[in-house]
This record gives C-alpha cells, structure tokens and sequence, in this order.
C-alpha cells in the first residue's frame, strides 16, 4: 500500500485507500443532506466537510479534499455518524481513512508526527519510557499487584492506558480508582511496563499500522494471564478492546469502570457514607456515551453519592459536545487553535456554567488537563473543579 499512487491522476489511477472508499456501499447511500456536515463541531471551518467530502469522491476529485487537508480538523467525535439519517458510519468509514491516506503521503501536522513517532518508539504517544508507566503504584503508596509469573491469575485485569498512568492531573483519579478497587475487596492486576498504547487514537488518526502492532503487542501480554475480564478507565482503549481488537484475535469481556462499579452497587453503595453538597454535571466522553453506549451508568454512580445534585448540561449523552481530545485531537491542539482560534473544551465549560455546575464531572483521562486549561481561560469559570467519578466516589467513602 505504501507503494500506491496517492492522489486521483488524469489516467484514471487512485490509491487503494481512495478507491476502497469509492466502492463502500454505506457511503454511496448518503443522501447529501448535509447533516454530518451541520453538526461536525469544525464542520463550519472545513473546506470540505464530511458531505462535500463524499460528493468528491463520487465526482472523482478527491485529490482536493487531500490538498486541502480538511480532515485534519476532524477529532473523531462519531457526531456526524449519530446524526446520519441513513446511519453511515462516517467516523470509520471516511474520515479515518482519509487521514490513512494523509498519513501514507507524509500530510501530517508536525504536533501529530511527534505523537506517532513517540508511539512507535515508547509504546506511548508521551513519550515516557515504558518502564515508568507503574510509577503512579509507587508515588502513591498504593497496593496494587502487579501480574508476572508469581502472580499469573486474576478476577480482572485493570488496563490502565497511557494518559492514566503517566499524566500527573490524571495519576489522581487512577490511584482513586485503585483505592476504590481494594476497598471493595476487587481481586484485580495490571501489567505495568508491558503494557503498551491501546493505540485507538493512532488508529483514528490515520495509524492503521502501528495501531495493529499495538494490539497484537498487547494481546500477546494478555495471554500470559488468567482473567475474567479486562477493565479500563479509558474510554478510547474500552472502544479499542471492545470492537477493534477482536479483528486481530484478541479478544476479551472488557468493561470500562463505570460500566463495572454500577454492576457492583450492592458492594459499593454501602461504602458511600461522607455527603458531598455540590451541584455536579456530567460530561459524556465521545468514546463511551455516543459511540459505545455506557450512558446512564456514571449517572447510576453519581446519584448514589450522598448530598450530590446532578443537573445536565444542554447536550448530553449521545448529543455531549467533544471535549476535543479525541482522534489525535490531542496531541493537535496548536493546529487546531491556529485554524479555529478556540478549543472545543472552552464551548464545554460554558456549557457547565449555564447548568449551574460547581463540579464538571468527567470518566476519561483525556479530559482532566484540558478542562482545566478550559476553566482558566473561560471568563465566570474560575471557581469551577474538574473531577473523575472516581475521585468523587472515594471522597465520598469512609476514611
């Protein structure tokens, strides 16, 4: 594929990516109706949007959708995909390769480019050494088992994700999630420096292949261990373990911690005694809301925390606004705001504002940083507080 003509050339030859696209039946059904291209939160700034983007491709012009690397804006929000009328799943079927052909032909954003090449070296888009990836256990005075060949067999394993376990806004909320964890009696391990990237955001960022490297990687890690199944507090791994590693066998039940605590309420509610009175809102992620359903969970979990007031923002659920983070978004940010001069974070904080919240509530690590970056350039959000659900549950128990 590397070896391919990458643009639409006089002779009538395109790449294999292009013309695989050309030929899905689900994108030959759009209706141009122009949904997708109405509700993309960059929508308005794109030369070419999802709908103008399929009307090249039938037309044959696809080469200036690449020129103008409109794609670029796209953060893999699966927004367009929910409001199409004839359920086309653009996200995956248009965008994603869109941005594998940008990637093939070198068009990528040098923010971007660091990112992957951190990936492919690291094992992480942080480019942190794998060996601290366990770091957060001991900086934390935690007891949380490590699996290796002492310790082979476990009732679940814990993938904790990169941004969980090297971000420092984001090490608090996972050694919440461990307290909670041993506190509940959980016979749980992670991996720790074997594990790898999920690789979810690389592969919606146009990294097909080393997002399958990654899988593989991981998957063969998997196998050392005995385990009912995986958990993550990571909505990106959750949709990557879930529906795209299954593609390379492997496959595993996988629950995302919201998913898994509201399945264990007769466990964890006993525990939930210390009253929090706050007003709280909750922002669904992209990856766990809209894409993957886990929707009145965190809200089961919320409304069994004593003295919470849980009030809603104008879009909730499947229509939440992106946070920006997803797709590469994050590791985009600089491009992003030299097009768009704001941060989709900032629109997110206002949002909570107007809903009254003195907590923006969130269950992904992507969140953490660039909410808080949000509230300190938002004018009214100065008193506002970022915390993950699991934060707040521990708080909310015994000391």
């Amino acid at each position: 594929m590397t070896g391919s003509v990458a643009l639409d050339q006089p002779s009538g030859k395109v790449s294999e990516i292009i013309l695989a696209m050309r030929e899905d039946h689900d994108l030959q059904t759009c209706i141009q109706c122009g949904t997708c291209s109405g509700v993309c939160p960059f929508g308005y700034l794109m030369d070419f949007p999802p709908s103008k983007m399929i009307a090249a491709l039938r037309s044959g012009t696809f080469e200036r959708v690449i020129k103008a690397k409109s794609a670029w804006l796209c953060i893999s929000c699966s927004a367009c995909t929910t409001a199409c009328p004839t359920q086309i799943p653009i996200t995956e079927r248009l965008m994603t390769p869109t941005k594998e052909e940008m990637v093939l032909i070198g068009e990528v954003p040098a923010e971007l480019q660091s990112a992957l090449e951190f990936s492919q070296r690291y094992g992480n888009p942080l480019g942190e050494s794998p060996r601290k990836r366990a770091n957060w256990v001991r900086d934390m005075n935690l007891d949380v088992p490590l699996l290796d060949k002492s310790n082979p067999v476990v009732d679940y394993l814990w993938y904790v994700g990169d941004y969980a376990s090297f971000h420092t806004r984001n090490t608090e909320a996972t050694a919440a999630f461990a307290r909670i964890l041993n506190r509940m009696g959980i016979n749980f391990g992670i991996l720790g420096k074997d594990e790898s990237s999920d690789g979810e955001s690389q592969r919606l960022a146009g990294e097909t292949g080393l997002f399958e490297l990654m899988a593989e990687k991981n998957g063969k890690e998997f196998a050392k261990y005995s385990f009912k199944s995986i958990i993550t507090t990571d909505p990106h791994a959750y949709n990557a373990l879930k529906n795209h590693y299954p593609e390379f066998g492997v496959k595993y039940p996988v629950m995302h911690y919201t998913e898994f605590l509201a399945a264990h309420m007769d466990e964890l509610r006993p525990l939930l005694i210390n009253e929090i009175k706050a007003t709280v809102t909750f922002h669904d992620p992209c990856y766990l809301g809209r894409v993957n359903n886990i929707i009145e969970q965190p809200r089961t979990l919320l409304n069994a925390i004593p003295g919470i007031k849980v009030v809603e923002m104008v879009h909730n659920r499947k229509t939440s606004l992106c946070c920006g983070g997803g797709g590469g978004g994050t590791w985009m940010d600089g491009y992003h705001w030299e097009i768009a001069h704001t941060r989709l974070s900032e629109w997110r904080v206002r949002e909570a504002m107007k809903a009254g919240a003195e907590i923006l509530v969130i269950a992904c690590p992507y969140e953490a940083p660039r909410f808080d970056d949000a509230i300190k350039t938002v004018k009214g959000a100065e008193g506002m507080v970022v915390k993950d659900i699991a934060e707040l549950l521990l708080e909310s128990m015994s000391s």
